[in-house]
């Protein structure tokens, strides 16, 4: 008997940071950046290659980085001998590298700017290995900006570097170590790289599998390789913090503080790759000239539209944050407060003089017995969660991609009679009798009892409509290692920052879980977690209010 012939199945599509981007579109570009022929492109792109060539030469080449290693980049350079400022843009965690930033560099070039964009090591294009923002990374950076200076065809007036996702990194940790950077861009960055990877001790699983996937033709050093693979199997934590340590922006803060750089960093609020608070973090540490814009989204989804030269916010407020920094034009960005945050899911825009301000009050409700969020503590009662069973409550369906859908005003709606009450604990607050503008960082503390050591939980909080539908305000995961069986835990806890108004007659709901498909599960199987609210200690939401 002859088997039925199978249908060939294509390829699976390589995991991308940037599922949006059209890479032939950006090859077109980027040929008619080197030949002058604009058939086949749009009218816009073709206007703005032949711009761009009317002004400065754009050749592609090689850097010489660190230990010797060649990086593929492409340069941008003005023939005129007039001085100028330059700008320095190394290249996302993306098998595309410079390839991301063809048409902004060109908009920066025609704007009077000499570029370089670069592929960071180890990714394809570029010699060497995955550093993750290392100290080569660093010193690629700086051999980056040297190969640019010694090819400015006059005086050089002042330094930007510019960088998306990995890029962002980079060129806030060269900033910090190379004094001749005058300013930086950092767009879905990070601050503590070992908070994003171990927020409240608990592993990012679901986000380093992405970051793996989305280097699938890189070449990871076996140190890269190493601290991954231990985050996914649960090794060696310590180590882990330690290699985050000096590739983070918060370890260097006071590098950038000392020359007082400008920086102007952009997130998304539901960010699954770098949680908001630990980039906020680093941002509240600046002592200089600062920007942050918060965003509707995920990972880089925000500002993915300009990479195609569609009009972008976030790439204008790049524009002008260059334009007043390095060209000194009053252009008035310095005067529109350090903070702009997009509100969900009505997408005003709203702007703050500093982070603090967002909130005006805070309100506090307490967890009942009853399932209520209550006006008044309530202690005696537990709320039993079983773990090792997920919940209708996630963080998103998937990374990156979910972060789509709710920019073209999509979120993910959550059925909340679908949340089995026997594996989770619930309370909803009453009906909002007015629009409830929740701004700024929510925080939990909640008292638990867990009957071995290391326990874990996710905490939600949902907005309710009266048909029981909701949507996804923030979270935050949480883990104990060290605690002794059978003992009370008290965790205190930040769930992730937000700007969102929750209209009237809907509730809030918090819900608390075991197990999180996004997250490492500390718990035993089929273990319970017993909540509750000692006297001395309630458990209590505290509500940000602006």
């Amino acid at each position: 008997m002859t088997p039925a012939a199978r249908t060939p199945q294509p390829p699976p599509t390589p995991f991308s940071l940037y599922p949006e981007l059209d890479a032939n579109a950006l090859h077109a570009f980027v040929a008619a950046l080197e030949s002058g022929d604009v058939t086949g492109l749009p009218p816009v792109r073709a206007a703005e290659v032949a711009e761009v060539r009317s002004v400065a030469v754009f050749t592609r080449g090689k850097v010489t980085g660190a230990d010797g290693d060649l990086l593929d980049a492409a340069l941008w350079r003005h023939t005129s001998s007039a001085p100028r400022p330059l700008i320095v843009m190394p290249s996302p965690w993306t098998s595309l590298g410079w390839l991301v930033y063809a048409v902004q560099a060109t908009l920066f070039a025609a704007r009077g700017y000499d570029v370089l964009a670069y592929t960071a090591r180890g990714f394809p294009g570029s010699e060497g290995q995955v550093d993750v923002a290392g100290p080569l990374d660093v010193a690629d950076g700086s051999r980056a900006l040297d190969h640019l200076v010694e090819r400015a065809a006059g005086p050089v007036t002042k330094i930007g570097f510019l960088g998306d996702s990995y890029g962002s990194g980079i060129s806030q940790l060269v900033a910090a170590h190379d004094t001749r950077v005058d300013a930086v861009v950092a767009l879905s960055t990070w601050g503590d790289l070992g908070e994003a990877f171990y927020e409240n001790s608990t592993r990012h699983v679901a986000a380093v599998r992405a970051l793996l996937d989305a280097a699938g033709k890189a070449r990871l050093s076996p140190r890269t390789q190493s601290v991954f693979d231990n985050v996914l199997a649960d090794r060696d934590i310590r180590g882990t913090l330690a290699w985050a340590e000096p590739r983070s922006p918060l370890t260097h803060v006071k590098e950038l503080n000392r020359r007082r750089v400008p920086v102007l960093c952009a997130h998304a609020w539901h960010e699954t790759l770098f949680p908001v608070n630990q980039t906020l973090k680093t941002f509240n540490e600046l002592t200089g000239p600062k920007r942050m814009v918060l965003s509707i989204g995920d990972h880089s989804g925000p500002e993915s539209s300009g990479m195609f030269g569609l009009p972008n916010r976030i790439w204008t407020d790049a524009h002008r944050w260059f334009d007043h920094h390095l060209k000194e034009i009053d252009n008035g960005i310095g005067d529109e407060g350090e903070v702009l945050v997009e509100v969900m899911w009505n997408k005003t825009l709203e702007s703050r003089p500093t982070w603090p301000s967002l909130t005006e009050h805070t309100h506090r409700l307490y967890l009942a017995g009853s399932g209520d969020l209550a006006e008044a503590p309530e202690a005696g009662w537990t709320a039993t969660v079983l773990c090792g069973v997920d919940t209708a409550a996630t963080v998103a369906d998937a990374v990156v991609l979910s972060g789509y859908a709710e920019m073209a005003g999509r979120p993910k709606a959550y059925p909340t009679g679908d949340i089995d009450r026997s594996v989770a604990a619930v309370w909803a607050s009453a009906p909002m009798e007015e629009t409830t503008r929740l701004r700024g960082t929510p925080a939990l503390r909640v008292t638990y009892r867990a009957p071995n050591p290391g326990s874990a939980f996710v905490a939600y909080l949902l907005d309710t409509a009266p048909d029981g539908t909701a949507h996804l305000v923030t979270h935050a995961p949480y883990t104990d290692l060290g605690s002794p069986p059978d003992s009370l835990i008290s965790a205190d806890i930040d769930l992730q920052a937000t700007a969102y108004d929750v209209p009237r007659g809907h509730r809030l709901l918090l819900v608390i879980d075991a197990r999180d498909p996004f997250y490492g599960d500390a718990n035993l199987p089929r273990a319970t977690l017993a909540f509750t609210s000692p006297e001395p200690t309630p458990s209590y939401l505290d509500l940000p209010l602006g």
